[in-house]
């Protein structure tokens, strides 16, 4: 049975000290800042420095993802904040009511992508009313990235936090 015990030690439920959540939640905000909208920063970058074709690839790829952004949340919008809100607040029930950490990890991935998704639908509405493109497209597209990495960073932050606080208090009171 020693590969039964190596395997539940390799995918622990114990969130906060394991090395796989931690890889993940990396995983996560580096996907999430480098998808902005749905589109790959690379191409906003390409898109400035060299124009022409790739500069129509972006606005190309831009109108398509705002288009389908806007489209989501105008048919679907109430249906999905509602799930969302039951979501977040069942995770904080079995989170923080019956302690459940994996509950609690996962709430600390995503109420902060929650808010990346606000601010997504937010960006999408702004991109769609100004009708942006060049340069001003590719500005509001990095402040975008800028504010999700800020977010991806204040989030880490107080999940690195509360992950220390849970070992430490696990591993004194021996929960």
């Amino acid at each position: 049975m020693e590969w039964y015990s190596s395997i539940f030690e390799l995918i622990d439920m114990r969130s906060f000290s394991n090395l796989w959540f931690w890889i993940a939640l990396a995983v996560f905000w580096s996907s999430a800042s480098h998808w902005v909208l749905g589109i790959p920063f690379d191409m906003v970058q390409r898109a400035r420095r060299v124009g022409g074709q790739a500069e129509l690839d972006l606005e190309i790829i831009a109108r398509v993802n705002v288009n389908r952004l806007l489209y989501i949340g105008r048919v679907s919008g109430i249906w999905l904040l509602g799930f969302a809100c039951f979501l977040l607040s069942g995770l904080v029930v079995l989170g923080f009511w019956y302690r459940m950490e994996f509950a609690q990890a996962v709430l600390f991935l995503m109420l902060p992508m929650t808010l990346v998704s606000a601010m997504s639908l937010a960006t999408a509405r702004r991109i769609e009313q100004q009708a942006a493109s060049g340069e001003a497209l590719r500005r509001i597209l990095a402040r975008h990235r800028f504010f999700t990495q800020v977010i991806g960073m204040i989030s880490i932050f107080f999940t690195a936090l509360w992950g220390m606080y849970q070992n430490l208090t696990i591993g004194v009171l021996g929960h």
